[in-house]
């Protein structure tokens, strides 16, 4: 989406050792990819793309389909926002959207449509509402580890508030706002779910644990199919009330569950400190 932070993951992903091309037409792709594969320099390459050019970048998906034909590997990553950032991004710059169908507004809904398709195709999700660059870098690294491998699944567990709503790039959302709440706990509402104390009220409850137990063979059960799909990269939120303490602890104990299960799982907690 534009706004989104193209530009920034351009210079995040140089960082981790990519070569960047900004704004290759999708008609060159697959010439481009067959002179990567002659270069032993070329070895990590992304190509950024948006909806400028509205007429080459409908080829997209056909072009990718070209690379499927020739057994080159690749992974594409969508960046997102909330509608309510992009407007507040484009309004603070100044800058005119690209397809400039009056309002900001309209030219986002607009631009949402358009590129659906690709959304609906995308391995990896970045939503980046409310990233700083250093978090973004963080994403776009494991979004991309063992892009080559087809048997690397990577799972980022996302903790969230419903209050401040829910992550445009999960794959699956787990609600744990039935489980008991240390925010009434006077002692307990200023710390997180990472905090002893928390964890120690959580624990004392059967619920969390029944509840754990299910979520731990839910996830056993649907991890390994998704990797047989191919599936790269799997976002799980996690959400409570306001993402400080319940979906917080779940998330860091799912997270390494899923380490036990030679999952590579990382954590983001996306609202413990508002």
């Amino acid at each position: 989406m534009s706004g989104a932070g193209k530009s920034n993951a351009a210079k995040c992903l140089e960082d981790l050792g990519y070569f960047c091309v900004d704004n290759l037409p999708p008609s060159l792709i697959p010439k481009f990819a067959e002179l990567t594969l002659s270069s032993r320099n070329l070895n990590r390459v992304a190509l950024v793309l948006d909806i400028r050019g509205e007429e080459m970048f409908g080829n997209v998906l056909g072009q990718l389909r070209s690379l499927e034909h020739e057994q080159i590997p690749y992974r594409v990553v969508f960046l997102d926002a909330s509608d309510e950032m992009l407007v507040r991004r484009y309004s603070e710059t100044r800058r005119k959207h690209p397809l400039d169908r009056g309002r900001i507004i309209d030219s986002i809904l607009a631009e949402r449509a358009e590129l659906k398709p690709i959304r609906d195709a995308a391995d990896v999700i970045i939503d980046t509402t409310t990233l700083t660059l250093a978090a973004l870098k963080e994403k776009l690294g494991h979004a991309t580890e063992g892009t080559a491998r087809a048997d690397v699944l990577t799972v980022s567990v996302v903790s969230f508030g419903y209050k401040y709503g829910v992550p445009l790039d999960a794959d699956l959302v787990f609600d744990v706002r039935f489980l008991p709440n240390p925010n009434y706990v006077d002692e307990l509402r200023l710390l997180t779910g990472a905090h002893p104390a928390v964890i120690a009220f959580l624990e004392a409850d059967e619920e969390v644990s029944a509840f754990k137990n299910q979520l731990f063979g839910f996830l056993d059960y649907l991890v390994p199919r998704f990797m047989r799909e191919g599936k790269a990269h799997l976002t799980i939120g996690i959400g409570c009330t306001g993402g400080r303490h319940r979906s917080v602890y779940i998330a860091n104990e799912l997270a390494a569950h899923l380490r036990t299960k030679r999952v590579r799982a990382f954590v983001e907690f996306r609202d413990a400190q508002r």
